[in-house]
């Protein structure tokens, strides 16, 4: 068979064994699924050196030292700020009880896997999804099948180990985009998390399933006046290096005022930045960019790495490359984003030129995603908040990891969602609650025919009562049950059943009155 044939067949076998899971785990009760995600975290915890390691060694990206904080990111942090989280039957009592939000799950989760985050963020999806008793297929990137395949067997053996059905996660060994396409048109996806490639990102949303997406970070980070410079440039550039910048939430551009330009400049040499003039920014701005889009060789690669690719050196303990700029646009690579250890430099006179500037920069590359500013001014920093065409608007700390959640506190995350104004549904930092549906059960408030009714439920008995768990059996015993087949036929045993008065398997009409009459809120 040729490639994307297999890849498509892959595909729907894939999507058809983790619906049959799913299809057991979704009764599963709130204390078996959290026993299943605390395992997974712990396992992929104990992996993070290993498999940042593999995602390094197969992707060419980044560094391994930082891959393992994203792999500890991904499962433990993400895990605590989702382990209290409410999944299964009643979650909540709104209204003085007139209304009951009760958890169900959205079924098989498609997770679109990309090259720079391959383990991280593989892990961080298979957790979110699974505490919201749904399943998952991966697509992995095509570069990094071997790493990513890796840490969901992780992730897998742990959950079965822990009462998961066997098959609830998957993930594809033959990604092809055709296999991918076939994965997010398959019926037995129910939504699709879509972390990778604008391209990709596109085509999820075009698949006719509800789909969660992200979109390009090119992140300005402002260096208002009164802002402790010193921190502010150890942030950038740790930022902008961690990983050698292949969080799409990394530091793209460093924006000064103009009288602190001159001690940002050497606080930024003191940091391990090397400024690049002339001929070797010509040089530079050529590498950046290939056929109008990121040249995929930079990617991820050290400084050092990537001059000598350009044409020029710098030192081995460069950190960082820096070119000062005044433009934003296509003619300018600089002013783009860049996913490595480069930044562009502007310089500004006073914070409303800096306004405009990281508006400019977030119109052109990066709109709705992230920004950073660091001032010491709370009237400014309102007013940027407020102006700013971003949703993640992170004040006096690191942008790349700030944005997920890491030095912030920001829902743990690794899919970051840029809102309407990015091309997505979701302008916050995608976690569980996104992977769950939720039922109302509402009682009237406006009545229209006079009489006495139940209008309400106790809101401490459906909380912590045995009512509420009588709810959540029953819910529990009768999730997701199929439409209504209308070409369904019952057995002539049933229709015997039926005249003889025998109901269900073997339980009578006289049963049936005798358990309602028993039965007592």
């Amino acid at each position: 068979m040729d490639k994307d044939l297999i890849s498509v067949q892959e595909a729907r076998e894939l999507a058809r064994k983790a619906k049959e899971a799913q299809l057991e785990y979704k009764h599963y009760s709130q204390e078996q699924v959290n026993k299943i995600c605390k395992a997974m975290a712990e396992a992929g915890y104990a992996q993070a050196e290993r498999l940042a390691k593999m995602a390094c060694d197969e992707s060419g990206f980044g560094k391994w030292q930082d891959k393992v904080i994203k792999n500890q990111f991904g499962t433990k942090n993400v895990w605590d700020s989702i382990k209290d989280l409410k999944s299964v039957g009643v979650i909540d009592s709104e209204a003085n009880g007139k209304i009951i939000k009760i958890a169900e799950p959205m079924g098989v989760v498609c997770a679109l896997i990309p090259s720079t985050n391959p383990t991280s963020t593989a892990m961080y999806k298979t957790l979110i999804s699974l505490k919201c008793r749904n399943g998952i297929v991966a697509s992995p990137h095509p570069r990094t099948i071997n790493c990513t395949a890796e840490a969901l067997k992780v992730m897998s053996d742990a959950a079965e180990k822990a009462g998961a059905p066997k098959g609830l996660i998957q993930c594809m060994t033959h990604p092809t985009l055709e296999g991918t396409d076939a994965l997010m048109h398959d019926k037995n996806i129910a939504v699709i998390l879509a972390t990778g490639s604008n391209p990709m990102v596109k085509a999820a949303y075009s698949s006719g399933k509800p789909a969660y997406g992200v979109g390009a970070g090119n992140v300005p980070a402002f260096i208002e006046r009164t802002a402790n410079y010193k921190k502010a440039v150890a942030d950038i550039i740790y930022g902008t290096t961690f990983d050698n910048g292949t969080l799409c939430s990394s530091e793209q551009s460093m924006i000064v005022d103009r009288s602190l330009k001159e001690k940002v400049i050497e606080e930024c040499k003191l940091q391990g930045a090397v400024f690049v003039t002339g001929s070797e920014k010509e040089k530079l701005g050529k590498a950046i960019l290939k056929e109008g889009r990121i040249n995929p060789e930079i990617v991820g690669k050290p400084a050092a790495w990537i001059a000598n690719y350009a044409g020029f050196s710098v030192p081995e303990t460069t950190r960082v490359l820096i070119a000062e700029i005044t433009d934003v646009g296509k003619h300018e690579p600089f002013s783009v984003e860049k996913l490595s250890p480069i930044l562009a430099f502007y310089t500004v006179d006073g914070w409303l030129e800096g306004c405009h500037k990281c508006i400019d920069l977030l119109h052109f590359g990066g709109i709705g995603h992230t920004m950073a500013i660091h001032s010491n001014d709370s009237e400014i920093i309102m007013k940027f908040a407020l102006e700013k065409p971003a949703f993640r608007i992170l004040v006096n700390t690191v942008a790349s990891i700030g944005a997920v959640g890491y030095t912030t506190a920001l829902n743990p995350s690794l899919t970051l969602g840029p809102g309407t104004w990015g091309g997505s549904i979701v302008s916050e930092n995608v976690t569980a609650k996104h992977l769950m549906n939720v039922k109302s059960l509402a009682f009237e408030t406006n009545p229209v025919n006079q009489g006495q009714s139940l209008n309400s439920f106790n809101a401490t008995i459906t909380s912590e009562g045995r009512f509420t768990k009588q709810i959540e059996e029953r819910l529990r015993a009768r999730a997701g049950n199929p439409p209504v087949n209308q070409s369904y036929v019952a057995s002539k045993s049933q229709e015997k059943n039926k005249k003889d008065g025998i109901f269900g398997s073997g339980i009578s009409e006289a049963e049936i009155k005798k358990i309602i009459k028993d039965f007592k809120l």
